[in-house]
């Protein structure tokens, strides 16, 4: 598997999945309804180090992004955002992914990553914690999940 950072011409390729994911609302906090002019703004924005998983054959499994969580005196906390195109999860890209950002981040000179808003029930609160992550706290009953009714929202964290 391949981790390069992306650019302009992957987000047509980035953008099927990363609809399907934010539209089916179990796992990101943003709008459902998110057009592709915003979504783009907000995955591809110039401030954040995108950067995508791709198999033998070129093809995207996933993306990844790195940013200041904070500005100021606190611009050393990162902060990142994950998806993998749920047609290709198993293939190790989301481990891939979040293995190159902690050491992007790392040697970028961050200190630490946050992640502000992890719905308890996604999988991938597993694959944080393995990594080292550790929740900070819970707002309760802070998330409308499709299926699960409200769940709260994890404050994650993790030294770099």
């Amino acid at each position: 598997m391949l981790i390069r950072e992306a650019v302009a011409g992957d987000w047509p390729r980035i953008w099927p999945f990363w609809h399907r994911v934010v539209a089916a609302a179990e796992t990101y906090a943003w709008d459902p309804d998110t057009s592709e002019e915003d979504a783009r703004a907000l995955w591809m924005s110039p401030a954040k180090r995108v950067f995508v998983a791709e198999d033998e054959t070129g093809e995207i499994l996933g993306s990844a992004y790195l940013t200041p969580n904070y500005g100021g005196p606190a611009a050393r906390i990162a902060n990142a955002g994950f998806m993998v195109d749920p047609e290709k999860t198993g293939r190790g890209a989301g481990r891939a992914l979040a293995e190159h950002v902690l050491a992007a981040a790392a040697a970028d000179g961050y200190r630490g990553m946050v992640f502000n808003a992890v719905v308890e029930t996604n999988p991938a609160v597993a694959l944080w914690t393995s990594l080292g992550f550790t929740v900070l706290g819970t707002v309760p009953r802070a998330y409308e999940h499709p299926r699960h009714g409200l769940v709260g929202l994890h404050i994650m964290y993790k030294d770099l």
